[in-house]
């Protein structure tokens, strides 16, 4: 998947605004060019969603606005989530060497990121930062930043799924619940489809608009994100008018897991009545605000238990639980397994 050296056009080029493409075709500056770092595991989904955008907006300007190369972290094919081996064109030991001032460097993770982060690694990270390199980090891979210790009082985003380990393990950070966030020069990212959302907005900032509306008619999607809206919205709300009813409570939900917040303090601090409420998680989740609520305290409890080593108790009063033994069978009722087997069996 690395980037071609000539750019055939397509025949979706007749949708770009001829003004649009006289003024890239014309233009002299050197491509974007992206160092990828792709760690055993990570998403073919998340990568492609990245660079299929970066390739179109190549093939459609008939320029070379972007470019990217491969790399692994020991120069060997890598194979990702499903199984499909990747390709390389180097290792990381190269891309220290390739630093300059209009590259940037993308870290691409998936599962069991916590393994990767060794001092080679965050050698090569900190190098990046000294050099006021861009640096991306899309799926888990906001992990290895933190890791490295260049994410010290950062906002950053991150996979949902690591989302709340991530707060624990290193608490100085501000992690929000994001598509993508920029932070000085670091770009986190929460990948899968959150990286065609930032594919596309570094897209309209190099190529403009009309570029970036173009690619999403060939791709035949009706719109991009952007990078402030939240990963948590559930599944039909993000553009319906009941989102924006619901999103706010949801949000002060999430917000409010280790102290939970009584129905009547969510209707005050909303200005929506409980009852309201109530029809609105009825209709539109097919739940009660309250199995919403202990929903999203399990997950967060879930994610602890298997991506952190907090005691058991502590993971119980960190989501709002005041006792272990209630903790685990409420755990327990909703997963079918208690909280200590689930670790037992991740560490086997």
């Amino acid at each position: 998947m690395n980037a071609p050296n000539k750019h055939a056009a397509f025949s979706a080029m007749a949708s770009l605004p001829d003004a649009d493409v006289s003024v890239l075709l014309r233009g002299s500056k050197p491509p974007t060019e992206f160092l990828v770092l792709v760690l055993p595991g990570f998403s073919q989904l998340c990568l492609a969603s990245l660079i299929e955008p970066l390739r179109l907006a190549n093939s459609l300007t008939r320029s070379a606005l972007f470019d990217w190369k491969i790399h692994s972290l020991d120069g060997n094919p890598v194979r990702c989530a499903s199984g499909l081996s990747m390709g390389v064109v180097a290792s990381l030991a190269d891309v220290a060497k390739s630093l300059h001032p209009n590259v940037s460097l993308v870290l691409c993770a998936g599962e069991n990121v916590e393994r990767f982060g060794g001092a080679v690694l965050r050698s090569s990270l900190r190098q990046a930062m000294r050099a006021r390199v861009p640096i991306y980090a899309l799926g888990t891979a906001a992990w290895l930043l933190a890791d490295a210790a260049i994410l010290r009082n950062a906002r950053c985003t991150i996979h949902w799924s690591r989302m709340a380990a991530l707060s624990e393990r290193f608490e100085d950070l501000a992690v929000d619940d994001a598509l993508f966030v920029r932070h000085g020069q670091i770009v986190t990212c929460a990948g899968e489809f959150a990286a065609f959302d930032l594919a596309m907005d570094l897209v309209q900032k190099k190529g403009g608009a009309s570029l970036a509306g173009s690619i999403c008619q060939h791709v035949a999607a009706d719109r991009w994100r952007d990078g402030a809206s939240c990963q948590s919205v559930p599944p039909g709300l993000r553009y319906s008018g009941a989102g924006k009813r619901l999103l706010p409570i949801i949000k002060l939900m999430e917000a409010n897991l280790e102290d939970p917040l009584s129905l009547e303090e969510i209707s005050r601090h909303v200005a929506v009545s409980r009852r309201q409420i109530e029809r609105l998680f009825e209709r539109h989740l097919s739940r009660t605000p309250f199995q919403h609520y202990l929903a999203l305290r399990l997950a967060k409890a879930r994610q602890l238990i298997e991506l952190t080593d907090m005691p058991i108790m502590d993971v119980a009063v960190a989501c709002g639980f005041v006792s272990s033994s209630h903790f685990s069978k409420t755990f327990r009722d909703n997963f079918g397994v208690l909280p200590r087997e689930l670790r037992m069996l991740d560490r086997a």
